[in-house]
């Protein structure tokens, strides 16, 4: 899998080699060699694929380059095999510690033979006896530091805190650890458990640096190195709509480029149009790389769902704690806005967490005709809303029990249902907006579009009605959208709401502007 800022596009078929972009890798994160310069131990956390590594392995090539330091960044991750024997942990880092300096370092820059000391004490004797054999000062930044657990990852932090003051001459000059997570002074979140409550393991630590995305400009410039290379041009319009998709996270900024250049548009004459970058993102999508896998595989941590869930429902947060909601951010599913509030981080992963949630649902969709489509091949909105109304009688509320996220599961059996409309010949836009009381989408179909606004009626509602809410939302979304119609799908989910026969209803509306709305009850 491609790492961060260095881009490896194909650009001529399988058989031809590949060209390698890349943007400085110490743009992203300057205050890192300021820290090394003043014997600084650091904390540089981000979510995964975003160029962490990419950056400190140039920045450590460059350190040692210039010949004032030995610099080097080996990973911890091959302890995390080990997570009950600290000593069997600590030889394998060790292991893995000798063969990186081995390929980055020049000999007399290596690492002696590792002292033969008692488990629990053998990282700090190894960075101890590596910093005094080496003849420069030495700089370890730790890669993969989260990937330990427990006992391993709190006896790790405590060597490297105990050897601290006999920096230089005995212990690393400057050491950074590496990682999904912040290394905070009151615990330190490890693997799948909760936390190891423990004070201060690593209160050395002078920053806690996170990395950011890319910006407009620079995906621009990433982007713009190809042309140089092939001549081949991205449309201003193309690389907006990348950046619209992607936020600027430099895995999918990468991830997208490779499928435009190798796959959609290999011809070198065409330029690349914001539609190819539509069909790429689509691509993207349905290969489910390991990268946005692992993504859809944690949304069923339970920190994970008690923020997800309320958001594809358009409710509030409920009352979690503060490190649960920093731990969804720092795996980069939710981003936080200007304003304080919070959104999932780009467009694509709106699609993946949706696709995801649904995956057992589409399952078990039953055999729906496409009677929904005339002669021509067009949506007949009025027949889909029929088709709709007549599923959802029959197995809408069975199927509820199939989503993972049961508060959300209307919203979910209705996008499985939608997804299933589209296959083939179209897509759907989800909007997540936190506390609006509504999940907005819009399916488009062989270039037509609907609209849909989703919402519930609980127990905990204050307001009568919630369709007169919702009416004022859709239209404001029917506006944005420049459409004249769509639908309010309103689900009954208060305990006291009649059966579903019963409390079934249609009704056709008009907005305060005039516009036009299938109102359907269920």
């Amino acid at each position: 899998m491609l790492r961060a800022m260095t881009r490896h596009f194909n650009t001529a078929g399988p058989c031809k080699p590949e060209f390698h972009y890349m943007l400085p890798p110490e743009r992203r994160l300057p205050e890192v060699r300021a820290l090394v310069e003043q014997q600084a131990y650091f904390v540089v956390h981000a979510p995964r694929q975003v160029g962490k590594t990419t950056a400190l392995l140039s920045l450590a090539k460059s350190l040692t380059a210039e010949g004032r330091f030995a610099a080097v960044t080996v990973t911890m991750e091959t302890g995390a095999a080990f997570p009950d024997d600290i000593g069997a942990a600590e030889d394998a880092i060790l292991a893995s510690w000798r063969s990186r300096a081995e390929s980055w370092l020049p000999p007399t820059l290596r690492p002696p033979p590792w002292p033969q000391v008692a488990a629990g004490s053998r990282i700090s004797a190894a960075l101890a006896a590596w910093a005094r054999a080496c003849p420069r000062p030495l700089v370890a930044f730790l890669d993969e530091i989260d990937a330990l657990r427990d006992r391993v990852l709190l006896s790790v932090l405590r060597q490297l805190r105990e050897g601290h003051p006999n920096r230089p001459e005995g212990f690393p000059w400057s050491l950074g650890l590496v990682g999904l997570r912040d290394v905070r002074d009151d615990k330190i979140a490890s693997g799948g458990s909760d936390s190891l409550h423990t004070a201060s393991p690593f209160n050395i630590k002078a920053e806690s640096l996170t990395m950011r995305s890319f910006t407009a400009d620079e995906v621009e410039a990433l982007y713009a190195q190809h042309t140089a290379d092939t001549g081949q041009r991205f449309e201003d319009a193309a690389v907006d709509r990348a950046v619209e998709l992607t936020r600027g996270q430099p895995w999918l900024v990468n991830a997208l480029a490779r499928q435009l250049v190798q796959t959609l548009v290999t011809d070198r004459a065409r330029a690349i149009t914001a539609s190819d970058v539509d069909r790429a993102k689509d691509l993207l999508i349905e290969r489910q790389d390991t990268h946005l896998d692992s993504l859809a595989e944690r949304l069923r941590d339970p920190r994970v769902r008690a923020v997800i869930e309320p958001m594809i429902q358009g409710e509030n947060l409920a009352p979690i704690a503060p490190d649960d909601l920093r731990f969804v951010k720092d795996l980069g599913l939710v981003s936080e806005r200007g304003d304080g509030g919070i959104e999932i981080a780009n467009p694509i992963y709106r699609e993946i967490i949706a696709r995801q949630l649904t995956v057992t649902v589409r399952a078990s969709l039953p055999t729906i005709t496409p009677s929904w489509l005339d002669a021509e091949g067009h949506l007949d909105a009025d027949k889909l809303l029929e088709v709709f109304v007549e599923f959802w009688l029959g197995h809408g509320e069975a199927l509820l029990g199939s989503s993972p996220y049961n508060e959300a599961a209307p919203h979910l059996v209705l996008m499985a249902f939608l997804q299933r409309v589209v296959n083939g010949g179209g897509r759907i836009d989800r909007e997540y907006a936190i506390g609006s009381k509504r999940l907005d989408l819009c399916a488009e179909f062989h270039g037509e579009r609907l609209a849909i606004e989703v919402k519930t009626w609980r127990d905990s509602d204050k307001t009568a009605d919630p369709a007169v809410e919702g009416l004022r939302q859709l239209d404001g979304y029917l506006a944005r959208l420049g459409l004249a119609r769509g639908w309010l799908v309103l689900f009954d989910q208060r305990k006291s709401a009649p059966p579903l026969p019963e409390r079934q209803r249609r009704e056709r509306l008009v907005t305060a502007n005039g516009r036009t709305v299938d109102l359907v009850r269920l």
